[in-house]
C-alpha cells in the first residue's frame, strides 16, 4: 500500500503550451527535474503553435482532466488571459513564464513588448528556424488543419503516392514551412486553400501508369493484392484530372515527381518556390 502511495504522490503530468515551439518551457522544466534526480515516473506533453482561443481551451480542459501542471510560454496577452481566468475559476495549476517578467520590464524601461512569437531564437536563427518547420509539417500534414495553408511558406499538393509527406519533411528540413493536402475528387477542398495571401502553391503529378505501378507495389508490401479502384487506372485519371483542374484554378506551380527522387523534387519545389 505504501509503494502504491507513493507511486501515486510522485506520478506528474506536464503540459507545454507555446505559441512557437516551445524550446524555452522545456529547458526551464528540465533545469526544474534536474532538482529532482529520484522523480522518474512523469510525462511531458508538448503543445507548439497554439494561437487560438479554441485550441488553448480544448488543451486546458484535458489539462484539468489529467490534473496536469500548465506550463505556458505564449507572448499573446489574450491567451494569456485565457490561461489566468480558466486557472482561476477551475483550481488548475498554472505557471506563466512570460507575463509577469515582460510587464516588470515593461513597467521599468517604459517600454513594450513586440508580442512576438519566438523572438528569443533570433540568436540561433538557423536551427531554430529548422526545427520549427518540421514541427509546422508535422502538425499541417494531410491537411490536419486547413488553417496551417496561410501559414505556410509553401502549400503542396497531390493526390495519393505523389510524394506529399516525403517532400515536406525534406523541406522542413531546410527550414521552409509546408503544408500539404491529398487530393481526393469526393473530399471538398478548405475554403483556406482559396483564402492564400502570397503563399506559393505546388501541385504534384506523374503519368497515370507510373502512379497505378506505385500504388499497386504499396499495396504489395501491405499484403493486400486483391483488386481495388486504388490502382485502377480510370480511377487514377480521374483523380489527375480533379487535380489538374485544381491547380489551373489555384495558378499552381505543377512539378512531375515522375522516377524523381525525393531530393530531385525538392530541388525542383525549392526552385520554383524561389523564383515566385
Amino acid at each position: 500500500m505504501n509503494n502504491f502511495r507513493e507511486s501515486k504522490f510522485k506520478q506528474l503530468q506536464l503540459f507545454v503550451i507555446s505559441d512557437s515551439i516551445g524550446e524555452t518551457a522545456q529547458r526551464i522544466i528540465n533545469a526544474v527535474l534536474a532538482q529532482f534526480p529520484k522523480l522518474e515516473n512523469y510525462d511531458i506533453k508538448k503543445f507548439p503553435f497554439v494561437d487560438s482561443k479554441e485550441v488553448l481551451m480544448q488543451i486546458l480542459a484535458d489539462a484539468l482532466n489529467e490534473k496536469a501542471i500548465v506550463v505556458t510560454t505564449l507572448v499573446d496577452s489574450e491567451l494569456n488571459k485565457v490561461c489566468a481566468d480558466f486557472a482561476k475559476s477551475t483550481g488548475l495549476e498554472y505557471v506563466d513564464y512570460m507575463t509577469e517578467l515582460m510587464t516588470k520590464v515593461s513597467h521599468r524601461t517604459h517600454m513594450e513588448p513586440t508580442h512576438e512569437s519566438g523572438s528569443l531564437y533570433l540568436m540561433d536563427q538557423e536551427y531554430f528556424k529548422r526545427i520549427e518547420a518540421i514541427e509546422f509539417a508535422v502538425r499541417y500534414d494531410d491537411g490536419k488543419d486547413p488553417k496551417g495553408f496561410r501559414k505556410a511558406d509553401l502549400v503542396i499538393l497531390g493526390i495519393s503516392r505523389t510524394s506529399k509527406t516525403p517532400l515536406s519533411m525534406y523541406l522542413a528540413n531546410r527550414s521552409v514551412k509546408v503544408a500539404n493536402l491529398p487530393l481526393i475528387p469526393e473530399v471538398p477542398i478548405p475554403k483556406e486553400l482559396f483564402q492564400l495571401n502570397n503563399v506559393p502553391v505546388i501541385g504534384l503529378t506523374a503519368s497515370p501508369e507510373y502512379i497505378m505501378r506505385v500504388r499497386q507495389s504499396r499495396l504489395d508490401s501491405l499484403g493486400l493484392n486483391g483488386s481495388s479502384s486504388y490502382v485502377s487506372l480510370d480511377r487514377i485519371k480521374e483523380e489527375l484530372s480533379f487535380a489538374h483542374d485544381l491547380y489551373d484554378s489555384l495558378g499552381a506551380i505543377v512539378i512531375n515527381v515522375e522516377n524523381r527522387s525525393i531530393e530531385e523534387s525538392a530541388q525542383l519545389i525549392e526552385e520554383a518556390y524561389k523564383h515566385n
